[in-house]
């Protein structure tokens, strides 16, 4: 039980009965119940730095073809000039952002920054404000099994937050030549996570909530704030985090089967699709280095940097060969990218 609920019910029993049973001259009026919010103090709290982010994308480029060129997710404000953060593939190849605030005003929004490594991304806000932000925290104190709140918003841009539980704290890896080597999962998930805030009870933002995980009941998978905190500034006064050396990207599309790693498809604008791989192909080394899964394939990768040329060694029914691809800088291909 929550410490401060636990004392808010013993204080009563620890009243010495000649207090409990003093008459006053005066009493304070009760508040009624029906007066009182349905909406926890957390969400509260968070709710003016909300952001509804309508994009609309260029229909002919890559990331439409698979995320679509109209898109909705939430931002998070975070710095009273207007910055705010949100998920990087709401905003990729985007035309035109218009955000949506609580207060019921429209405006413009551009993107500001681009971090494609953790998958987030900062928009400002066209306007003189005032803009309500959100306090961002370091996720280090959360623990499994504790409580988080996730709040965002729908595409009616009404408020949207449910009570979550950490079901795990954990390295997360996905298909797209992505990983996190600590991201926060939550339980339940809602309908509207992209770029939603995991809150603690105090309201303070701990993660950005990216990706719905799983089959009903879904998992929330949250990018944790210090991710974020780290890099901001770079994004807001560069465009991107130049104090990293630029990951090499091959656009290939992989999936873990069984203890190995293997060729899935090819995004359309990446150097992998014309290189020789086939669906099918089992990844079983990196620039000479062996690999066993998914991880251990990212890993190796990253060793080099973009415009390296990489080695893949793949087996192909009972045949392994090695197939050279020209590493690209993925940040260049976005029309949004600074």
């Amino acid at each position: 039980m929550n410490p401060r609920l636990t004392a808010a019910l013993l204080l009563p029993l620890l009243v010495p009965a000649t207090l409990a049973l003093a008459r006053t001259t005066s009493r304070e009026p009760h508040p009624n119940p029906r007066d009182a919010s349905a909406v926890p103090t957390y969400v509260q709290r968070v709710e003016p730095a909300l952001v509804g982010l309508h994009v609309r994308a260029a229909e002919d480029r890559p990331s439409s073809a698979r995320l679509g060129s109209q898109r909705f997710g939430t931002a998070i404000v975070f710095d009273p000039r207007g910055y705010a953060v949100t998920v990087s593939y709401l905003v990729l190849d985007a035309l035109r952002i218009e955000a949506r605030l609580r207060d019921g005003r429209a405006v413009a929004a551009r993107v500001a920054g681009l971090d494609l490594d953790t998958g987030l991304a900062v928009v400002r806000l066209e306007g003189d404000g005032p803009w309500p932000t959100a306090e961002l925290t370091p996720s280090g104190d959360v623990q499994v099994g504790g409580l988080a709140g996730t709040v965002g918003l729908d595409e009616d841009d009404d408020l949207v937050h449910v009570t979550s539980t950490v079901r795990a704290i954990r390295r997360f890896s996905a298909f797209w030549e992505y990983m996190l080597d600590r991201a926060l999962l939550l339980a339940p998930s809602m309908s509207s996570w992209g770029g939603s805030a995991a809150v603690d009870e105090r309201g303070r933002v701990i993660g950005i909530v990216s990706l719905r995980l799983g089959d009903e009941p879904y998992v929330s998978l949250a990018i944790p704030a210090e991710k974020f905190l780290a890099v901001k500034d770079e994004l807001i006064t560069a465009g991107r985090v130049l104090s990293r050396r630029p990951r090499p990207w091959l656009g290939l599309y992989t999936a873990a089967e069984e203890g190995r790693v293997v060729v899935d498809g090819f995004n359309e604008a990446g150097p992998a699709r014309t290189a020789g791989f086939k669906r099918g192909d089992q990844i079983v080394g990196v620039n000479g280095v062996d690999v066993r899964s998914q991880e251990e394939f990212y890993e190796a990768l990253w060793q080099r940097q973009a415009g390296d040329t990489i080695r893949v060694a793949v087996q192909r029914g009972t045949r392994v060969q090695t197939i050279s691809v020209r590493s690209i800088d993925r940040h260049r291909l976005y029309l949004a990218a600074p």
